[in-house]
């Protein structure tokens, strides 16, 4: 079953004296896309988080945030200068640039920047990485069963447009056998309008007809769509389906459809051509958010 790249998950773990929150969010990517935000006193355990994110959810961008609240209303705490400075010079520049008067009282607001004021904690001991990583586990287990939901939606909609391309597959044949009598009679107009004069040898005829028939002739085609299609399905529903051979499928069930096309010298099967490609399309499209 395909699993989709979409994902949320979102978890939290209280200790004595403070509360660890973690939050991630996944979108489509080619590739594994990270992107992890910790409060400082975290940051010795970033490179073993990325990990755990890159083994549990393989592809597409991730983003993961912690976040660190104190519960101890005893707690002292620290600005860090710097960094409240920066802020500070960067919102001074943007109001220039705005033309607008930045009066001085927003600077306490500054204070509710991102750490900028931090509780004086100690050094994380084994508890807290313990409780850390449980954290972030959870809220990649979150994700993973989110984008599980997510894939089944996925699997649905692009089976019931496979199906939908086989349906107007079929419907060709109809109009095979009425394409090869317009075409007779498209070409024995055209040499009359030359001339009413003009003398048909018979045999000959017939064997430029079927010459020119066998160019235009989509038996090998159809076959090879349907092979392509076949194959498509057994992989849909395969364990642990991949988004990328899915989508290499797709590309070749589109070369036959465009083959097709390109022989159908006829106005309604042409029609049933434009409708496949526009199925077609719309997998393309989901199977971009496939694992």
């Amino acid at each position: 079953m395909i699993v989709s790249m979409t994902g949320f998950g979102k978890s939290s773990v209280v200790l004595a004296d403070k509360t660890i929150k973690t939050e991630i969010r996944t979108l489509n990517s080619k590739n594994l896309d990270l992107t992890v935000k910790l409060p400082s006193i975290y940051r010795a355990r970033e490179n073993a988080i990325r990990g755990m994110l890159g083994n549990l959810l393989e592809r597409g961008k991730v983003e993961l945030m912690v976040t660190l609240e104190c519960n101890d209303e005893n707690a002292s705490y620290a600005i860090n200068t710097p960094l409240l400075l920066h802020y500070f010079k960067e919102m001074k520049k943007a109001a220039s640039q705005a033309e607008i008067q930045l009066a001085d009282s927003f600077f306490p607001d500054l204070l509710r920047l991102p750490e900028v004021l931090k509780p004086q904690t100690e050094e994380p001991d084994t508890t807290e990485w313990t409780a850390l990583e449980k954290s972030v586990n959870e809220a990649i287990r979150q994700v993973v069963e989110f984008r599980e939901s997510e894939g089944k939606h996925l699997f649905e909609d692009i089976l019931a447009r496979e199906n939908i391309i086989r349906t107007l597959l079929k419907g060709i044949e109809p109009f095979e056998k009425q394409r090869i009598q317009n075409i007779r009679e498209r070409i024995i107009r055209s040499l009359k309008e030359i001339s009413e004069d003009v003398r048909i040898d018979q045999n000959r005829f017939e064997q430029e007809v079927i010459f020119y028939l066998e160019k235009l002739d989509i038996t090998e085609e159809k076959v090879r769509l349907e092979k392509h299609l076949d194959y498509f399905n057994e992989t849909l529903n395969s364990q642990g389906a991949g988004g990328k051979k899915l989508v290499f499928i797709a590309q070749e069930i589109g070369r036959e459809i465009n083959t097709i096309g390109s022989k159908a010298n006829d106005a309604s099967l042409q029609k049933l051509v434009v409708q496949m490609k526009d199925e077609l399309e719309k997998i393309k499209e989901q199977l971009m958010n496939v694992l």
